[in-house]
């Protein structure tokens, strides 16, 4: 089980950072194997250009959240997540790679590596606000490009020094890269989206290890994916919160029942945010130890 600590603006303030980390602690004593923190940089009118979400509770996705949501630094968020805990994965989710240039985030990545001793994931995206990118000067339309070549810049400092590249956007001679990540391969890397096109597709034989698909992937993207990977490549899945009015939590019992037809597909990593469960910040705690409990009698 992975808990998403971003998005639970209904549970704590945007600027409570400490109960963030307090519980990722309480989540990882429950049991749970990781903790997410998702981010955008800055928020434009594109945000809610398709209308904000109904239930404050609801996932923010492409154009439906409030332009004012709060989204603090991820990267630092996980590093005091880090100082508190041992065992949890700390997973960099919706990282907005195009956004950054790649030797400062391979810096960034590969510190936060060694201090959490290899339990880092990253997932790098391309996100979708337009006016995210025009507000830090990166051409929207080229994001997808920019990405695949930051890919191959962090890969290539991972294993070398000196390192030298020449690309379309990056190009550098006869650098030194140390330390490098926790591992030498450098962290864990997921790749999504809502479909599995070309592009994912190859970004993911070639960096990745896991696979979190915004929604329901369909049949077919799954059975592409496991035709074209050979290496063992993991499944990231979620609870599927029904709210019952656009004020209320989900049940629990309810969001998590789907979970065993998941686990049929081979998924083995399901995503839940507390918020969706509860409206107290006192009860995460209990709320973990719950979905503990309920998943391991599915197990």
């Amino acid at each position: 089980m992975l808990l998403i600590l971003s998005e639970n603006w209904t549970l704590t303030s945007g600027r409570d950072l400490p109960t963030l980390v307090r519980w990722a602690r309480e989540a990882e004593d429950a049991g749970f194997d990781a903790v997410m923190i998702s981010e955008h940089l800055v928020l434009g009118p594109d945000a809610s250009d398709k209308g904000v979400m109904a239930n404050p509770r609801e996932y923010a996705l492409p154009g439906n959240q409030d332009p004012y949501t709060p989204w603090p630094n991820s990267l630092m968020l996980l590093s005091a997540i880090a100082s508190v805990t041992s065992r949890v994965r700390l997973v960099a989710g919706a990282i907005l790679a195009p956004l950054r240039h790649p030797i400062l985030l391979a810096r960034e990545l590969g510190t936060l590596d060694l201090l959490c001793k290899g339990r880092l994931v990253v997932q790098p995206t391309v996100s979708w606000s337009r006016d995210e990118y025009d507000a830090l000067g990166v051409p929207f339309e080229r994001r997808g490009r920019i990405l695949d070549e930051q890919l191959a810049v962090m890969d290539l400092l991972w294993h070398a020094s000196p390192a030298t590249y020449s690309g379309e956007f990056f190009s550098f001679k006869d650098i030194y890269f140390e330390p490098k990540a926790y591992r030498p391969d450098g962290p864990r890397m997921w790749f999504g989206g809502q479909h599995l096109h070309d592009r994912l597709l190859d970004r993911i034989v070639r960096y990745g290890h896991g696979f979190h698909p915004l929604g329901v992937p369909s049949e077919a993207d799954l059975a592409r994916l496991r035709q074209s990977v050979t290496k063992q490549v993991e499944l990231i899945g979620g609870t599927r919160a029904v709210f019952p009015d656009d004020d209320s939590c989900a049940d629990i019992g309810q969001a998590m029942a789907g979970l065993p037809e998941q686990m049929a597909k081979g998924f083995t990593t399901f995503c839940l945010k507390p918020s969706q469960f509860t409206d107290d910040p006192a009860q995460v705690g209990a709320l973990c130890r719950e979905v503990v409990r309920r998943a391991e009698a599915m197990a």
